[in-house]
């Protein structure tokens, strides 16, 4: 409990002592392209093979002959945006991004750059990790976008090119079946609590961290571990709040 409340006062101090909107902008465009831009190729690669694999396995289970091929592509649809492009991404995006940002500021930590700006009078929670938060909560959605459309492309090529939906144009009517628009609406909102929680987790963990070298590897490892738990608890949560009647 004690580190839970320490987490929120971590929270408060983000919006003590602010600098200049000019700052803040500049350091928010360096956070989007090093938090955003560069997780492009691995959130690519992990969502196409992802929405392949979906669709293989959904194919391989239907196996009566009286379900229609395109449930293949419902179903792929539905897993893909409400679940696998929100949810197992944020998990790669915790490995990569989380580690990094609590590595770098433990980093900073043990080589006493932030007491040298609480020294100059700047507010290092603020200064530091503030740009980080907005980037992630800003980047993070688009990331997830990405996702869902690489995931359902890959399950059509998995569906075209390896024939496990003949013909192909029956995984494309599955996915027009019975949209509902909500869906893409509730994977925006956990997009958002995910990157939050992420970004602000591994700040946490990176900004306490004590000692040495072998400590800013336990607190990136801690960081993850912690930002993994966070999404899937907040996962069930925002499903029982938003999708139970």
């Amino acid at each position: 409990m004690s580190r839970l409340g320490q987490y929120i006062l971590f929270l408060g101090a983000l919006f003590k002592n602010r600098e200049s909107f000019r700052t803040y902008f500049r350091l928010t465009l360096d956070e989007c392209i090093y938090i955003g831009i560069n997780s492009i190729v691995i959130v690519s690669i992990v969502s196409i093979f992802m929405g392949a694999v979906s669709t293989v396995q959904t194919a391989y289970n239907l196996v009566n002959p009286l379900i229609p091929q395109s449930v293949i592509g419902l179903i792929v649809r539905d897993l893909t945006i409400l679940e696998l492009a929100p949810t197992i991404t944020a998990i790669v995006f915790a490995g990569k991004v989380g580690s990094s940002i609590a590595g770098n500021l433990g980093t900073m930590r043990i080589t006493e750059q932030i007491d040298a700006l609480e020294v100059m009078g700047i507010n290092s929670v603020s200064y530091l990790v503030l740009p980080k938060i907005i980037a992630t909560v800003l980047m993070y959605p688009f990331l997830v976008i990405l996702a869902g459309v690489l995931a359902i492309s890959g399950g059509y090529l998995a569906a075209s090119l390896a024939g496990v939906v003949d013909p192909p144009a029956e995984f494309l009517s599955g996915l027009k079946t019975n949209f509902n628009q909500f869906s893409v609406v509730f994977s925006l909102i956990k997009s958002v609590v995910f990157g939050f929680l992420i970004s602000s987790i591994a700040s946490f963990m990176g900004y306490y961290t004590k000692g040495g070298a072998l400590e800013v590897g336990q607190s990136s490892t801690r960081a993850v571990t912690v930002s993994c738990i966070a999404i899937l608890l907040s996962d069930f949560v925002l499903a029982q709040l938003l999708l139970v009647k």
